[in-house]
């Protein structure tokens, strides 16, 4: 074995060295002179090289076909993937000086977003690579229709807005290239007769060109904000300042609300004895522009914006928000800004909420009106500025009503919870403000019930149907908020039941013995406290009801060689009763008696099968099965031996004496 094992190494080795030194050289050699070469991207991307290197600008490194500068090589399947992910791939080449993201006011679509978002990574037909030109690309941002007013700016129209804002970051607010009214004097010469005599002669180059002037567009002439203030409007700047020659020119003749008063009658302003802070403190100019504004009344910010700033915990986002906050004239809608009669309110009390609420104003002619509604008091339940709970709640419903009904969430919340109640929504059942029906409730009970058992108090034909029940009078058993019973009840079963039958409890003071349901109160064990379509509101049928608690007797009737005894093969209720009885195990009559039913005692054949022995003084159960057995008489299966031999007379004394011997 050795030997050969040796021989194979041999010839290996042989054929080994005629590969190296003979015919198979040459193969190897020609393997060994192919090598790969290296493709640019573009010699596949035939279409992407056609589609994008003819566009009027294309990105350098492109041009170069340096697609590498930015991709990975091969890739990751099923896509490309950049060497760095976001704006930090473009920093790589693009520093964030020479773009001025180290500048104090940064582009939000460059802090926020990607630069992608405007220019295109390849090649466009837009300079700059961006994916529109000019204003069209900054129009994807911001809203056109505000740059397209009656009056654009000229330069708008001319250079874009690259005119007057950079890109990406700057030194001054809004991008722009340089601060207000430098920026606006670089084009207007402040200087010239002209711009003085429209100006009233005041240095007005010393001052911020947008106190007065849109930038953009408007729908006013010059310019001008779309609300003007009347004195600006006639170029009567001396009607509030100083002469254009003094000094200083801009200095105001009146201080504060005594200038304003010179044109508006603050008495006829004051509508009620509780002042708005800066009203009282003649601080008008916290609200107004004292010249120009794009808001109605010159308001120096927009709708609830303005409110907001003082009233910051008002501006906050809520799930359920006030519509009379959020759309038309917002906080207005129920403030006078100046002054009223009780917190500011354009009316008093419930007055103010029926302007808008009619529907609930005629719901006060209701039957029954829930005390808050009927005295005016929204507020106890709603907050009027909105909140994070459905319908405005100042809180979780249920805990908006225990404000009031104190006692109610001891006695509501219980072990068995009606759902409604459990999910805070009282307002399933109860209508908050009134209701034709006691209670606030939506419907009468009955019906009410419906909206969520629809399926459970839907009767089919030919059903038993318990009389409660049938009446819809559901809360005759069950506790409408919650109850420490099951099923909700009012009280413990039985004693519920016993309200109604009353002949239970009397009978079962005299029984012998009573059903182990009917004794733990478990009525529902065999009857649906609704309906069936068996008679007295069974679950199931005949012995079927009986066997799903006597299981091994279920078992045993089940046994193949099992004899049943013909009463069982019918009916439980041929021999007992199902709930009590004067006799012993539920018998409907005296055992004897019973079993003299369909046995006659009489009969030679019975006398003589029981040695003569009377039957008034025999106990069937001693020797016989009242069930099933494993024999057609329906013996035990321990037999004493002479009874199973059939010697009764060993221990019997025969005929009338019927006795034992001694």
């Amino acid at each position: 074995m050795h030997l050969h094992s040796e021989k194979n190494i041999l010839v290996l080795l042989v054929l080994v060295l005629f590969a190296l030194g003979g015919g198979w050289v040459l193969p190897l050699s020609a393997n060994a002179a192919k090598k790969f070469e290296r493709k640019n991207c573009l010699d596949c991307h035939k279409a992407f090289r056609e589609e994008r290197l003819s566009q009027k600008t294309v990105h350098a490194v492109i041009n170069k076909e340096g697609c590498e500068a930015c991709h990975m090589r091969h890739g990751f399947v099923p896509k490309l993937l950049l060497k760095e992910s976001g704006n930090n791939l473009c920093l790589g080449c693009h520093s964030k000086e020479q773009l001025g993201l180290t500048q104090p006011h940064v582009h939000t679509a460059l802090k926020n977003g990607k630069c992608t978002d405007c220019h295109d990574p390849h090649a466009t037909n837009s300079s700059k690579l961006l994916s529109a030109e000019g204003k069209e690309m900054c129009y994807r941002c911001h809203q056109q229709e505000l740059f397209e007013k009656k009056f654009v700016h000229s330069v708008i129209r001319g250079n874009g807005c690259s005119a007057c804002h950079r890109a990406h970051g700057s030194q001054e607010k809004f991008l722009l290239e340089r601060a207000d009214p430098q920026l606006c004097l670089s084009c207007h010469d402040s200087g010239k007769g002209s711009f003085r005599e429209k100006h009233g002669s005041y240095p007005v180059e010393n001052k911020p060109c947008a106190s007065c002037h849109d930038p953009h567009s408007s729908s006013t002439p010059k310019l001008l904000k779309s609300v003007v203030h009347e004195p600006v409007a006639r170029a009567a700047c001396g009607d509030c300042h100083n002469l254009s020659k003094s000094d200083p020119p801009f200095g105001l003749k009146l201080q504060g609300a005594a200038l304003c008063d010179t044109c508006h009658d603050r008495e006829a302003l004051k509508a009620g004895p509780v002042e708005h802070l800066p009203f009282k403190e003649g601080n008008c100019q916290l609200c107004h522009d004292p010249h120009t504004s794009n808001s109605s009344k010159l308001l120096v910010r927009i709708g609830n914006n303005l409110c907001n700033d003082c009233h910051q915990e008002k501006g906050k986002k809520l799930s359920s928000q006030h519509a009379a906050v959020t759309a038309g004239s917002g906080c207005l809608a129920c403030h006078n800004p100046h002054a009223a009669e009780k917190k500011l309110l354009l009316k008093t009390g419930v007055e103010l909420c029926h302007s808008c609420h009619a529907e609930s104003k005629a719901s006060l002619e209701n039957k029954a009106i829930h005390p808050p509604f009927a005295d005016g008091e929204c507020e106890g339940c709603h907050d009027p500025h909105g909140s994070n709970f459905p319908f405005m709640f100042r809180d979780r419903m249920d805990e908006v009503c225990y404000g009031c009904h104190t006692d109610a969430e001891s006695r509501f919340k219980k072990t068995y919870t009606h759902q409604p109640l459990l999910n805070a929504n009282c307002a399933a059942c109860h209508n908050g403000h009134s209701s034709a029906e006691n209670k606030l409730l939506k419907r009468p009970a009955g019906t009410l019930c419906l909206d969520c058992h629809k399926e459970l108090m839907t009767v089919d034909p030919g059903s038993l149907v318990h009389v409660p029940f049938a009446e819809n009078d559901c809360l005759l058993c069950h506790n409408v908020h919650g109850s420490n019973i099951g099923g909700m009840l009012n009280q413990k079963q039985d004693l519920l039941c016993y309200d109604c039958h009353d002949t239970l409890p009397k009978g079962m003071k005299q029984a012998k013995s009573i059903h182990a349901p009917i004794q733990r109160g478990e009525c529902t064990k065999c009857h649906n406290p609704h309906k069936a379509k068996l008679n007295r509101l069974l679950l199931t049928d005949g012995k079927d009801l009986c066997l799903t608690c006597h299981k091994s007797l279920k078992e045993e009737l089940l046994r193949s060689k099992e004899v049943v005894h013909q009463p069982v093969q019918k009916e439980c209720q041929v021999c007992h009763l199902p709930h009590f009885s004067a006799e012993k195990m539920l018998l409907n009559a005296p055992l004897v008696k019973l079993c003299g039913d369909c046995h006659d005692l009489k009969d030679e054949a019975f006398g003589k099968a029981h040695l003569q022995i009377s039957p008034a003084v025999m106990d069937c159960m001693e020797c016989h099965r009242p069930h099933s057995a494993d024999n057609a008489a329906l013996f035990r299966k321990v037999q004493h031996s002479p009874f199973a031999g059939n010697s009764c007379a060993e221990c019997h004394l025969p005929d009338s004496r019927q006795g034992v011997k001694p």
